[in-house]
């Protein structure tokens, strides 16, 4: 095995990357969305005849790395969540992330259906059409958020809602997505949906206690070593740690596990400390090799005229599902129209967790990996038309 053969893919990929990234921060779109061109453009070497630069053995190395750093983007969205934020909110956040889960996970759904084998089908199939809709439960407010702080609306109702909304859209959406890949099984073999939901419930009681008793040993670590690089390395072992267990032995998926451990490891004092340092750590290398990893992998051959009408039917269920879905709970919660459709459109966007949602369905075979190009385009369409709509609504 030609190990070095992976040395030039990758400087590609973090020269390139680096570059694309900070032309869309410029866009103001997602750093994501450069990472991903980055994948497609340095994907189009495979056209070139008798290429030896992506062969087997390289892609196979940055496979790997990438199933790296999903875990690591979920451990650091679990640091990131601010329990607190959801308490000054309260039943509100509740409601609106509630219909902002169900809403586009339904349209997606019945999208899937209806372009793949109409409702009548096995329960696999059923089960497959069913995770076109946890795609579209994933919200990313990084963009809305910027939007509300530029005009200086950050702190008000409206950003304070998105804010909390968009915590508990996260741990409902990694939730769903960890019980319907749990349904599916190993190896296409589908599971019990009684026992999935007991594996589920039992890795979070245990979870919850080892997550405990580990904020007991960092707290103790941190009198010693403030802002030690110790803190750090022990909440990734933590993080793999989490990842192992919750695949092997509870079949919920490892992005759950590590997801998880950032959750818990977020009420330290320390999170920010351990975040950062864990972002150095993700953002250098294994994070521009997932995302780059899925755009190499899209096959733009095998997009038929059906697939993209579904495509295109697929983006409008992710952008209404959340506007409909979350400005609706909104007006039920009482908030005024202007009000809700805010709250609607800046829960609109999409970022990496929709690409960790779709690229665990394509490694599940659960979904069409043609679809990829889709999920890239709902990323790019809502990340620039939620900034617009925001600021024309304050206008």
């Amino acid at each position: 095995m030609q190990y070095y053969s992976v040395l030039l893919p990758l400087a590609l990929i973090l020269a390139l990357s680096k570059v694309l990234s900070k032309l869309s921060a410029k866009l103001n779109m997602p750093q994501v969305v450069g990472m991903l061109l980055t994948g497609i453009i340095i994907g189009f070497i495979n056209y070139i005849p008798n290429q030896n630069i992506l062969n087997e053995t390289s892609m196979e190395e940055i496979g790997f790395i990438a199933k790296l750093g999903v875990i690591l983007i979920m451990f650091s969205a679990g640091l990131e969540t601010d329990i607190k934020q959801i308490r000054s909110v309260g039943a509100p956040a509740m409601v609106i992330t509630t219909a902002g889960v169900i809403v586009p996970m339904g349209l997606g759904f019945l999208t899937a259906c209806i372009f793949n084998g109409g409702f009548h089908t096995g329960s696999d199939t059923m089960l497959d059409n069913l995770f076109y809709g946890v795609i579209l439960t994933a919200t990313s407010v990084s963009v809305s958020v910027a939007t509300l702080k530029e005009l200086g609306k950050l702190s008000s109702k409206v950003g304070t809602t998105i804010i909390a909304a968009a915590i508990i859209d996260d741990i409902i959406g990694v939730i769903v997505l960890s019980f319907v890949l749990a349904l599916k099984g190993t190896n296409g073999q589908s599971q019990p949906p009684i026992k999935v939901v007991l594996m589920t419930l039992l890795f979070f009681v245990l979870a919850a206690a080892f997550g405990s008793a580990t904020m007991k040993v960092l707290q103790l670590a941190e009198k010693r070593y403030p802002h030690h690089r110790l803190l750090p390395i022990f909440s990734l072992a933590v993080c793999f740690f989490f990842a192992y267990a919750s695949e092997k032995w509870f079949g919920v998926a490892d992005i759950t596990g590590a997801f998880a451990a950032g959750l818990f490891l977020s009420r330290n004092p320390e999170s920010g400390y351990i975040d950062r340092k864990s972002d150095i750590l993700s953002y250098m290398i294994f994070t521009p090799v997932f995302f780059a990893n899925i755009g190499m992998t899209v096959k733009f051959t095998s997009v038929s005229p059906d697939l993209i009408l579904f495509g295109v039917m697929f983006i409008i269920a992710g952008l209404s599902g959340k506007v409909f879905g979350c400005a609706g709970a909104s007006l039920i919660c009482k908030y005024d129209k202007k009000d809700s459709i805010r709250v609607g459109v800046g829960m609109m966007a999409r970022a990496e967790v929709a690409l960790v949602c779709a690229q665990k369905g394509v490694e599940n075979g659960m979904i069409n990996s043609a679809i990829m190009p889709f999920v890239l385009a709902l990323i790019v369409i809502s990340s620039f038309v939620t900034p617009l709509i925001l600021k024309k609504s304050y206008s």
